[in-house]
């Protein structure tokens, strides 16, 4: 018997090369050699690439995917993944017989859209579903200039410079496309591959025009620094440039580079995650109702601005990432690429057709990911921002959508936490987009006829084109699912991305705070919950982010410190039972969420200090006001508010990690659950963590299992007065350990006894030769300068942190 691979090989082979020969849809070259349009190759020669690429497929089958080595669970879905791989390998080895390497083919802004060439302004479209085409705009009055279209569907059209040399088309002008659909109705349409993409200032409900973007020598960005490396530890800002600032008002590039980005390096973070960058004409979706995907969102600047933040983030040794969105586009045809769709086939079109193209709870279209054209619009796409923007990786939003055809229709209401999680690259793995759909972690629910097969295979070329270019590229796949093989290199089947988010955290912590008694938190239950993740894939941690942040929803400040948050934030004021318990858990939350969640962390703008209030988008139910679409940076830069006193103990939790490393470690073991005291001790990295969750019980000479014999001294501490804590632990004592009684001690040969206050994290770290040299010299600063307290909590952290660049009192 035949496996599904070799039958389903088999199927293609049959059904598709004859057709593919006819019409070329395929396989064909693109636009290798100038003046080349698509469609010109052999046809012969397109059918036996076909016949080639199947056999080399059928033949490859035969080898093991080194995925079933590195997870053995995978073999019992042999047929899927090899299935999947074959998939892949045709798709793969019909493209590069075409075009030489999936990079080459990732170059189509270079023949498709505004071309420069030879003293012309060349415009090529693929717009198969148009009867007619013109291309109107500024440079001719709005008036029809008329295209021509090939047997590929291809519109173009040639604008020769003007008498003086100037282009046909001038910078910063509008420009659409003018198109007949096969009704003989007519519309006007932003051009697909537009890099900018304006309204009419001052107009409600006013439409979007293509912008020609080709600034003069002058006028362009010019790159001063270089990228920097990928950095070993991932602490990523995610941030959205339009409400980071505290006018009430869309705030720019110019003004994020000068005001936030001082902030983010600061803080010690080494990564940003940049949201809402493609173009979007819908400002309340968060920028996940794309409508423009290679131009960026011109509420904020022009492209040259955004060239400049990222090369001053660059400056400052951080690496930006780009939230971008290949799961779904908006439905809004007027503005954005699904004006293309005129009622035309399938394979003539960008989405697929019928309920699989519709996404009903985002109203927006899926894309046709098995196309040959919509794979070189979407893959040219990340090599467009990887080499124009130099952005340094990518968060894929919404694939969950993507990997299943249901995009999730048909959720346990059990599990209804993940109905509004679909956005992620869930949306693009399954059928069913992740809708309403339950995963309880068995592997069948992964692999079978719910996967989008198409869609992974696009993920996983996307993945191997943005490696290739970029060696150092950071890939973050926003999945709720848990897919196996996400994040394993394509090489071994995998889908190929560095890092999956754990989003399964938030709704925990929320569950807790909204539902769950502080003295009822069950340990075990929190233990698993951080640390229910594969090993052989790296995550990303994260608390709480924007999600959590919008209207409708709660922060985790907004849970702990509710009204309080605008009474009694101030330290002149006497602490409440409310303040004390929120700034104890809101600071505990985010440790143990860094220590035991992941190999990255995440923190959306603002959440590091508690940020009051929710977001909310203008629109019409505010009556468009931007009160709630920014964020309070004064709050923060108060010393005597206690906002900065957790953006304290934020910086310290980035300071720590940036001195020893622990994030990325992979040495982590919870040593000892205690229900009862309500107690967990964990090791991370060379550090042991003591988490205490009573509200009200002190433990004095807790035993603390350590890794290694010797002493061990605190180099952090919630409770310390500068975070806003009240200082019970001592700064200045040394933990020596003692040999385990009966010759074990929560698996470890030796212990050390500590102070635990409640609610309170303490962080521990065996004294080395560095640490003493540190603890010298800072005790003989502290004698030059005469100032200073060493012990009680006071207002700093470890010598040690301090001395290699830690934090300071608020």
């Amino acid at each position: 018997m035949r496996s599904l691979g070799k039958q389903c090989r088999a199927n293609q082979l049959q059904q598709h090369v004859p057709s593919a020969a006819r019409s070329g849809a395929v396989c064909r070259n693109a636009y290798p050699a100038p003046g080349r349009l698509a469609g010109t190759g052999s046809r012969q020669h397109h059918a036996s690439t076909i016949l080639r690429a199947v056999a080399e497929a059928v033949q490859d089958e035969s080898k093991e995917l080194a995925l079933y080595t590195v997870d053995p669970q995978l073999v019992d879905h042999r047929e899927h993944l090899d299935y999947r791989w074959n998939h892949y390998k045709w798709v793969k080895g019909n493209i590069e017989n075409a075009t030489g390497s999936l990079t080459d083919f990732a170059k189509g802004f270079e023949s498709l859209g505004f071309i420069r060439k030879d003293g012309k302004t060349i415009y090529r479209e693929w717009a198969p579903g148009a009867k007619a085409a013109a291309l109107i705009g500024d440079f001719n009055n709005w008036e029809c200039a008329w295209m021509q279209k090939d047997e590929w569907g291809v519109w173009s059209v040639e604008l020769p410079d003007g008498p003086d040399g100037s282009p046909a088309i001038p910078h910063n002008t509008r420009v659409k496309i003018r198109m007949q659909a096969h009704g003989d109705w007519w519309c006007d349409r932003v051009p697909a591959w537009i890099k900018y993409a304006t309204i009419p200032e001052g107009e409600m409900g006013a439409k979007y025009n293509g912008v020609y973007w080709d600034p003069p020598r002058g006028e362009k960005h010019l790159w001063r620094h270089r990228r920097p490396s990928r950095p070993a530890s991932l602490r990523i800002y995610e941030a959205h440039v339009g409400m980071s600032g505290e006018d009430e008002a869309v705030s720019t590039y110019a003004q994020f580079r000068d005001d936030v980005l001082p902030r983010i390096k600061q803080q010690g973070y080494t990564a940003i995650q940049l949201m809402a960058i493609q173009e979007h004409a819908y400002y309340a979706s968060f920028g996940y109702h794309v409508t423009n995907p290679f131009a960026i969102s011109s509420r904020s600047g022009t492209p040259e601005d955004l060239k400049s933040l990222i090369d001053a983030a660059h400056g400052m040794g951080m690496v930006v990432l780009l939230d971008v969105v290949h799961s779904h586009i908006s439905s809004n045809a007027d503005d954005g690429l699904a004006g293309f769709d005129m009622g035309q086939s399938q394979d003539m079109s960008y989405f697929r057709t019928g309920e699989a193209g519709y996404h009903k709870q985002w109203d927006s279209r899926i894309l046709n990911y098995g196309h040959w054209e919509v794979q070189r619009y979407l893959l040219s796409n990340l090599r467009y921002w990887l080499e124009e923007f130099q952005f340094d990786g990518f968060r894929f939003g919404g694939a969950y959508s993507m990997m299943f055809h249901d995009h999730g229709v048909g959720m346990d209401p059990s599990r209804a936490y993940l109905q509004n999680m679909f956005d992620g690259v869930t949306s693009m793995l399954y059928h069913h987009h992740g809708i309403d759909t339950a995963f309880s972690g068995h592997y069948h629910e992964y692999f079978g006829p719910q996967a989008d097969v198409e869609a992974c295979v696009y993920l996983m070329m996307a993945n191997e084109v943005i490696h290739k270019l970029h060696p150092d590229a950071i890939t973050i796949a926003e999945d709720v699912s848990g897919m196996p093989t996400l994040c394993r290199p394509v090489s071994e089947g995998g889908l190929g991305f560095d890092y999956r988010l754990n989003m399964a955290i938030p709704d925990t912590w929320i569950k807790l705070l909204k539902h769950v008694r502080d003295e009822d938190w069950e340990m075990m239950d929190l233990v698993n919950a951080l640390c229910n993740r594969r090993y052989t894939e790296k995550t990303v941690a994260y608390a709480e982010s924007h999600d959590q942040a919008l209207v409708g929803d709660k922060t985790i400040a907004m849970w702990l410190f509710d009204a309080e948050m605008y009474t009694n934030m101030s330290t002149l004021n006497e602490s409440t039972p409310v303040t004390q318990r929120g700034m104890a858990l809101h600071k505990m939350i985010r440790m143990v969420t860094m220590a035991l969640g992941g190999e990255a962390w995440l923190n959306f703008m603002g959440n590091e200090f508690g940020h009051p209030e929710w977001l909310d988008f203008p629109r019409e139910g505010n009556e468009w006001s931007h009160k709630h679409c920014r964020r309070q940076w004064s709050l923060v830069d108060t010393d005597h508010m206690r906002y900065a006193q957790l953006n304290a103990w934020d910086k310290a939790m980035m300071d720590l990690d940036a001195d020893t490393g622990f994030l990325s470690s992979s040495v982590q073991w919870v040593t000892h659950i205690d229900q009862e005291k309500q107690v967990l001790v964990a090791e991370r990295g060379p550090l042991v963590f003591v988490f205490n969750w009573h509200p009200l019980q002190d433990y004095e000479g807790l035993k603390v299992a350590a890794p290694e014999p010797g002493k061990y001294k605190v180099v952090m501490d919630s409770d310390a007065w500068h975070v806003g804590g009240q200082g019970r632990v001592h700064w200045d004592g040394e933990h020596f350990t003692t040999p385990a009684e009966d010759g074990k001690f929560n698996n470890r040969d030796q212990y050390f006894q500590v102070l635990a206050p409640s609610r309170t994290v303490v962080a521990y770290m065996k004294e080395t030769e560095e640490m003493r040299q540190h603890q010298q010299q800072h005790q003989q600063q502290q004698q030059d300068n005469a100032a200073g307290t060493s012990g009680g909590g006071g207002g700093r952290f470890s010598s040690y942190i301090q001395a290699r660049g830690g934090s300071s009192a608020a």
